[in-house]
């Protein structure tokens, strides 16, 4: 039965909340936008006029199409070179989705997103739809078809692996974090070590996601020592980094995932998203997305948007 105009108009309506819910599932974007547009072909294919509730209904198409993907793709992060980190979405980005509360700030924030790929899918799904978009249980069980009970336990068991590894997590000042971030750039290119050591918190560590593409560490750097030795290196001029990624880079200061994040631009093109991760005790972990290929959407996002002058005309 083919789609009357009002039906892909109330699917278009439902669509950035989809694409929503699918990014902070899956943590990428064209994986969000491949499930939501298969959810479309769903709708397609359905008797639309039986669907009482097509809010209800897509939602649960959409997150079963979001678990079949959340299960293969953990085979396929066994073969993934090096590190595996979500796709960072800069600021004002419409798949970031909700941001009005804490809790929903915190469900799209970098690090959580990276501890969420710790739980089970389930406990994901109950998680992102509890906390960021609001879902009374016996809705998420609908959606889950599993007991109402059965999800409030997913739900408590994924809210207490998240809590553990944000223990420390404290909401910054804006403004002050972004000063922290300064500072951190400041340091960065003094060429001295001691300068970024007294700005991370002593346990603090780096990870960079390359995918095989560009160069990045296998392993995570850990503690303030060894985290800023790299960071000093990372920002040193070298001829052999420009032609890596074909220039010199400018880099500002922005948000991404809610939270403070340097970007990387060579003429238009984004080659890298740092995203930091700021505690009352100081910067405790920074994320390098270097990988291309999550980084089309942030390329695009960034060539529409406003992002004023650089807070460094050559990153090295």
């Amino acid at each position: 039965m083919a789609l009357t105009m009002d039906d892909v108009d109330r699917f278009e309506a439902a669509r950035p909340r989809l694409e929503a819910i699918a990014y902070r599932l899956l943590g990428s974007s064209s994986d969000a936008e491949d499930a939501v547009q298969d959810t479309f072909l769903r709708w397609q294919a359905a008797e639309v006029d039986r669907i009482e509730v097509p809010e209800a209904w897509l939602t649960k198409v959409l997150t079963n199409l979001c678990l079949n993907q959340l299960t293969s793709a953990r085979a396929r992060r066994e073969t993934y070179v090096g590190e595996w980190l979500p796709e960072p979405l800069l600021a004002g980005d419409p798949m970031l989705g909700p941001a009005d509360t804490a809790e929903q700030r915190e469900s799209l924030s970098y690090a959580v997103l990276r501890l969420m790929e710790r739980l089970s899918p389930d406990e994901r799904v109950v998680y992102v739809l509890r906390e960021a978009f609001g879902y009374r249980h016996r809705e998420i069980a609908e959606i889950l078809d599993i007991t109402e009970s059965a999800g409030q336990q997913l739900f408590h068991r994924a809210k207490k692996h998240v809590a553990e590894g944000r223990a420390r997590t404290t909401e910054i000042d804006e403004a002050a974090a972004m000063r922290i971030v300064e500072e951190f750039l400041a340091a960065a290119t003094s060429g001295r070590t001691e300068p970024l050591v007294r700005l991370l918190t002593a346990d603090a560590v780096a990870i960079g996601d390359g995918g095989g593409k560009v160069p990045a560490r296998a392993k995570a750097f850990e503690g303030a020592v060894a985290v800023a030795k790299f960071m000093r290196g990372l920002f040193k001029p070298s001829q052999a980094k420009r032609a890596l990624v074909g220039g010199s880079p400018e880099a500002y200061v922005t948000t991404a995932n809610g939270a403070p994040a340097i970007v990387a631009v060579i003429g238009g093109r984004v080659v890298g998203i740092m995203c930091l991760e700021i505690t009352a005790e100081g910067i405790a972990a920074f994320h390098n997305q270097v990988n291309p290929d999550k980084l089309e959407r942030a390329t695009r996002r960034w060539a529409s948007a406003d992002h004023g002058e650089p807070a460094l005309r050559e990153a090295f």
